[in-house]
């Protein structure tokens, strides 16, 4: 299976109906595919739009239906449109239930650096330090290691998005909790072994005494 399907599925497993999500862009936004039919959740595009719906079929889009970093979508039937200071007080006010985040690094405390690179050109930060701070739970899917480096690390080097830890981590390898301060390894990947998530993962992982599979 593909490394970003894993890694989607798994994440729409975490929503449940009634929330209010938010998906970042990459890896996220392949989240509102997998969620099952009879799930009633309410994705939220930061720009402005509650009732996102999925990319549209070559030459449906229309011009004024985009998510935040500028990709056509679609609106389902009784979504809501408004401008973007609406939109951040709903985040700042923390009412978004589950915001998705793709991520650069995440240290052993759950600390996330997602936003840039020193050296490189960004076009922003976008609403990734509201997000991470004002959503009530966060959600970083990612992959587990990039250019054969962990992506999960002792210490993040990079700038940090929030002051405030995430609630879980799913990589292409496994899914990582933080509900106690330290990064806990709660599932494998199908076919990974815990052993392979160690060695490729810099940070220390707390072990439970049984580490289950990912159910995809």
């Amino acid at each position: 299976m593909d490394p970003q399907i894993i890694i989607a599925r798994r994440v729409a497993q975490e929503l449940k109906s009634g929330n209010l999500v938010n998906l970042g862009i990459g890896i996220p936004t392949l989240v509102a595919n997998y969620v099952p039919a009879d799930l009633k959740v309410f994705f939220q595009s930061e720009n402005g739009l509650i009732g996102t719906g999925p990319i549209p079929e070559q030459g449906m889009a229309h011009p004024l239906l985009t998510d935040a970093g500028g990709r056509p979508i679609s609106a389902l039937p009784g979504a809501a449109t408004f401008d973007s200071a609406m939109s951040f007080g709903l985040i700042r006010g923390g009412h978004v239930d589950v915001t998705v985040l793709g991520g650069l690094q995440v240290d052993a405390h759950g600390l996330l650096a997602n936003w840039m690179i020193p050296g490189k050109m960004v076009p922003g930060m976008g609403g990734a330090m509201d997000l991470v701070s004002g959503a009530r739970r966060v959600i970083v899917a990612m992959q587990h290691a990039a250019k054969g480096k962990s992506k999960i690390v002792a210490q993040c080097t990079l700038p940090l998005t929030s002051v405030r830890p995430v609630s879980l981590v799913v990589t292409d390898m496994a899914v990582i909790g933080f509900s106690d301060g330290r990064a806990t390894l709660l599932e494998t990947a199908p076919g990974v072994t815990v052993g392979e998530v160690l060695a490729v993962t810099e940070a220390e992982l707390v072990l439970p005494d049984s580490v289950p599979e990912m159910k995809l």
